[in-house]
């Protein structure tokens, strides 16, 4: 039996440290998220369940704060009760509030990026010398490397327990509140290899997705709404990435990674996987597509997939380059949950 890649690249490693499990090395992590998880730990974030009303602001522990909106329940997550974030002053010097249920923050301090991509860019090197093999990172992405298979789930595992649960628990309580296993990869966009990446959502319960370099311009990351919603394929916000800087959402928000323009940019990005919330019967719900409701209106063409959606040519003139062929794919918007208007034929 051949040896796992793993066993095959152990002996080349360049950063032994990477490598190790718990506890993860607080100096990897930057100041920011350090102290989030001590104030996601605390009183500073105090989490109400309504139905539906508005609160401006609120006051937390004699201080100002601010109440972010988001959703949780019913069907597909837009269309619910709220869940009110009330962040006290602390909280929102730290934490960005993208749109709902997008989140961003500093992730990781400059030496552990610098220490990390020399151990990948070491890795491509010693796979191609030693006919290591590289699996795809996942269906959609041709370049980057499952990180776990070369030997680092350990680091990551102990990463994800120590600095993703404690926010990931409080910010989606129903996908979040615990965090059972992972998909960790490296996806990688630059000329000549992949540019973007299609609309999709993630097989993943809630995605952590940082941007670990280099130096680029556009790759921005385009938001959609949640999956089987009326807004489904509506532009909600653009992120814009910054080396070192985490995105974290639900799995099932659609989103894509529109192309780059010049430079190259890797990403790390786990997907997070609660098999409680997967077991539950709210989540075997609302993967049917009985409960996926009619669409709003017509989709922005930024939100149009050219793997999944039937009606792509009605806004764009033609597939991307090579990828007609994916076009079979095509379930999207199921039938009888069309728009007004939708074209015939698609």
């Amino acid at each position: 039996m051949r040896a796992s890649a793993a066993q095959l690249y152990e002996p080349f490693r360049k950063h032994p440290v990477l490598f190790r499990g718990a506890p993860f090395d607080r100096a990897w992590v930057h100041p920011d998220l350090r102290q989030l998880v001590e104030l996601f730990s605390g009183d500073n974030v105090q989490v109400k369940e309504t139905k539906g009303e508005d609160v401006a602001s609120s006051t937390l522990n004699g201080s100002h704060s601010v109440v972010k909106d988001s959703t949780i329940g019913g069907t597909n997550g837009d269309q619910a009760d709220k869940k009110q974030f009330c962040f006290n002053n602390e909280v929102e010097k730290f934490l960005q509030t993208e749109t709902t249920d997008v989140y961003s923050f500093n992730c990781f301090d400059s030496s552990f990026i610098q220490m990390f991509n020399e151990e990948i860019e070491n890795f491509y090197q010693m796979a191609e010398k030693e006919n290591i093999p590289i699996r795809r990172p996942n269906s959609m992405n041709n370049y980057g490397v499952i990180v776990n298979e070369i030997g680092m789930r350990p680091m990551i595992i102990a990463f994800q327990q120590e600095y993703i649960l404690p926010l990931a628990r409080v910010l989606f309580p129903q996908q979040g509140f615990q965090l059972d296993d992972h998909h960790l990869f490296i996806v990688r966009y630059q000329s000549g290899e992949d540019l973007g990446l299609d609309m999709h959502v993630d097989d993943s319960d809630v995605t952590f997705n940082v941007c670990m370099g280099d130096v680029f311009t556009g790759a921005t990351l385009s938001f959609c709404g949640m999956f089987g919603a009326p807004n489904h394929r509506k532009l909600v916000h653009v992120y814009h990435h910054e080396v070192g800087r985490a995105v974290l959402h639900l799995g099932n928000r659609r989103h894509g990674a529109d192309n780059i323009q010049t430079g190259a940019r890797s990403n790390l990005i786990i997907w997070n996987h609660n098999f409680e919330w997967r077991n539950s019967d709210e989540y075997k719900r609302r993967r049917h597509f009985d409960v996926y409701e009619k669409e709003e209106g017509p989709p922005d063409p930024t939100c149009v997939s050219y793997t999944h959606d039937r009606d792509y040519l009605a806004y764009h003139r033609q597939f991307p380059p090579n990828q007609g062929g994916k076009h079979f794919h095509g379930w999207c918007p199921p039938p009888g949950k069309e728009y007004e208007g939708f074209p015939r034929g698609a």
